[in-house]
């Protein structure tokens, strides 16, 4: 498992254009109005470049900066250039970066050869074969269909968030205390 991960983490994975980020998108602002302060970590297989050409931070970068972080009063990233890295990002790895304290959960898109618990979300138009049949970190599939080899797996209605959401309080032990604060058991 994930030895970094302070908090509960959660992933959804599935193929690209199966609908993970549409589904996080919903989740996330019920998560945020039952008091839980989320952190989303996704995964790219494409070049990412956050950083616009002409920008100070783009130049700087560009100029040969191994880091960058830009900061204002609302936000501040941090732009790490990967130079000599040839194999994939490591997710115990990259989880250290974000602050744990300030945060009571975090949901990951992607990275589903890494060893955590995910949620599976499987569209009967893919034509594929789901993945909880070969990984057994896999805790639940959220699905637009009835699946029939789902002996030993949850199985949620991809239509009914706030049935994915009970599942995943539930799942993860999280609560709140009588102030209203989340509380991780």
């Amino acid at each position: 498992m994930l030895k970094n991960a302070l908090i509960p983490v959660l992933g959804f994975v599935a193929p690209s254009g199966t609908g993970k980020t549409t589904l996080l998108s919903k989740l996330i602002p019920l998560l945020r109005d039952r008091g839980l302060r989320v952190g989303v970590i996704k995964h790219s297989h494409h070049h990412v470049d956050i950083d616009k050409p002409g920008k100070d931070t783009y130049i700087l970068r560009q100029a040969g900066a191994n880091q960058t972080l830009i900061a204002s009063r609302q936000r501040w990233a941090l732009m790490v250039e990967n130079d000599t890295r040839e194999d994939e990002v490591d997710l115990n790895e990259i989880i250290q970066h974000l602050d744990q304290s300030q945060l009571d959960l975090i949901l990951v898109e992607g990275f589903k050869h890494s060893n955590f618990h995910k949620i599976e979300i499987y569209r009967s138009g893919i034509g594929r074969q789901p993945l909880f049949l070969s990984d057994a970190n896999i805790i639940a599939v959220v699905s637009d269909k009835h699946i029939e080899e789902t002996e030993n797996i949850d199985v949620l209605d991809l239509n009914n968030t706030d049935e994915i959401l009970k599942y995943i309080v539930t799942k993860l032990n999280l609560s709140h205390n009588e102030q209203g604060n989340p509380v991780i058991r």
